[in-house]
């Protein structure tokens, strides 16, 4: 391991912890995330099925651009 390792794990910490402090304070404004068209949601008796594609698709291009925003300003 080096430095960059323990920097990484650091900046991921601090983001957990303001998504955390986020979830905590506004979780009633977030009860979109999760419900959106496109997650599928099967619920029977004695077996409940939750995938929430359109969400994961919509985290994973917010994640991609905050990536390529942040390769970009530090170039």
């Amino acid at each position: 391991m080096n430095s960059g390792t323990g920097k990484i794990l650091i900046l991921s910490g601090l983001l957990l912890f303001f998504i955390g402090l986020l979830i905590y304070f506004f979780h009633d404004k977030l009860s979109w995330i999760g419900n959106l068209p496109g997650d599928l949601k099967i619920e029977r008796p004695g077996f409940k099925l939750y995938t929430p594609f359109t969400t994961m698709i919509l985290f994973s291009i917010l994640i991609s651009l905050i990536i390529r925003i942040w390769s970009w300003i530090n170039k």
